[in-house]
C-alpha cells in the first residue's frame, strides 16, 4: 500500500512517483505506466481552473480520492486527487500495463491484444470497469488498491496530449521504454527527463 499522506503533496511530486505503482479496481489492473499532472491554480487545461462545479467537486475535495469524469461525452477518465482540499490538483491515469484480471479486461474491451487494453484513459477505464460510480471514492479502500513497486522504475517526462492549452508544460510522466503507453512521449527541448531515485 502507499504510505499515509502520499497524495497530500504537490501533484508534481505525486505524478512521477505513481509510475510503476500497481492500480487495481476490484482486483483488475496493473502497473501504471503513464500519467499527466493537472494543477488548477496555474493550469488552464485543468478542469478546476475556472472554479468548482458539480462535475469537478471531487477534484476540489480531499487528497487521496478518485475524480472521474466523462471526456467528450464518450469515455470515462480516472484522476487521483492530490494536495490539500481546495487546491484542485489531480493526476490523470493515462495507461497501465495489464497484468491482473486480463480476461475481465478483454471481455469489457472486446479486444485480445494486451497493448490495446489500457493504453489511453478511456480504454483504461473501460477495461477496469471505472465509471462515474467511483467518482469521489477514497483510493485506500475497495474497490481501489494501490501497491508500491518492488523495483525502482525509470521515469521520463514530456508534454501532455489531448489538450489545446498549456501544451508546452512537461507534465506528462511515463515508464521509460514501456510499450503500453497511449502514445509515444514528446519531450520538450528545454526539459530534461525526470528520474525517480
Amino acid at each position: 500500500m502507499l504510505p499515509d499522506g502520499f497524495f497530500a503533496r504537490s501533484v508534481h511530486e505525486v505524478a512521477p512517483e505513481l509510475i510503476g505503482v500497481t492500480l487495481l479496481v476490484d482486483g483488475v489492473g496493473g502497473p501504471i505506466v503513464e500519467v499527466e499532472a493537472y494543477e488548477s491554480a496555474v493550469d488552464p487545461a485543468a478542469h478546476g481552473f475556472r472554479g468548482q462545479t458539480p462535475r469537478t467537486a471531487a477534484m476540489f475535495g480531499p487528497p487521496g480520492h478518485a475524480y472521474v469524469y466523462r471526456s467528450y461525452g464518450l469515455h470515462w477518465c480516472l484522476n487521483l486527487v492530490c494536495e490539500e482540499a481546495g487546491n484542485a490538483a489531480a493526476v490523470l491515469v493515462r495507461a497501465l500495463e495489464p497484468l491482473h484480471g486480463i480476461e475481465a479486461m478483454r471481455a469489457r474491451r472486446g479486444r485480445d491484444e494486451p497493448r490495446l487494453l489500457c493504453a489511453g484513459p478511456g480504454r483504461l477505464c473501460q477495461a477496469l470497469g471505472v465509471t462515474r460510480e467511483q467518482d469521489g471514492l477514497p483510493l485506500d479502500r475497495p474497490p481501489f488498491e494501490l501497491v508500491v513497486p518492488r523495483e525502482p522504475v525509470e521515469v521520463v517526462s514530456g508534454t501532455r496530449i489531448g489538450i489545446s492549452v498549456a501544451t508546452e508544460l512537461p507534465w506528462r510522466y511515463a515508464a521509460a521504454g514501456s510499450r503500453f503507453l497511449s502514445r509515444p512521449l514528446r519531450r520538450p527541448a528545454s526539459a530534461p527527463p525526470a528520474a525517480r531515485p
